[in-house]
Order: C-alpha cells, then structure tokens, then sequence
C-alpha cells in the first residue's frame, strides 16, 4: 500500500486515537477530525503530542507505518516538524525501523 493512506481505510482504532487528541486538531471541525490525513496526524502529534502520545500513536497505526510516513514527508520542501524534532526521529527511526523493512 502506497504511504499515502486514505481516511476511509482507517482502523477504528486510529480513529478512536485522533478523538482522543481532538484538542490538538482544533482546526478541523468536530464532526471531521478523523479525516486529517495521516501526514497532518504524524506531525501534529510530533510536533505538539506528548511521549505518550507518540508512543500510543506507534501502537495504533504501527511504528513501521509512521515511520513511513514521517519519511515520506522529510523530503518535501517545506516541512512544519520543528528542526529538534525532526532530527530526533530521523535518528531514532533509522535505529529502530531500517528503511527496508
């Protein structure tokens, strides 16, 4: 499956945890939060979620999965993960999800 995932193909699981983070995606109107792409979720909880948050977001969709995803978006121009930040999970990824996996 590409990296891109569509909403529609979401576990509930997934959807369950973006309710849960719901303050975090104020933007996004209540009844359509859990249609935030997988790219917005990543960074957003990277960026603004806590470890456990991090750790929990692992559970439900899969460290290889984010992983995926968090480098899918490395290589856009622009990227809104702060720098510190990015730089920790591009190490702590390489060290823990090998590309090829």
């Amino acid at each position: 499956m590409p990296v891109k995932q569509f909403f529609k193909m979401r576990t509930q699981k997934v959807k369950d945890f973006i309710h849960e983070h719901e303050d975090l995606f104020w933007y996004s109107p209540e009844d359509r939060a859990d249609t935030v792409s997988d790219e917005l979720l990543v960074e957003t909880i990277i960026n603004y979620g806590t470890l456990k948050d991090v750790q929990h977001l692992f559970k439900v969709m899969g460290i290889q999965s984010v992983a995926a995803i968090f480098r899918g978006m490395t290589g856009r121009k622009e990227l809104n993960i702060y720098p510190e930040l990015r730089n920790y999970f591009e190490l702590y990824f390489d060290k823990h999800v090998p590309r090829n996996s």
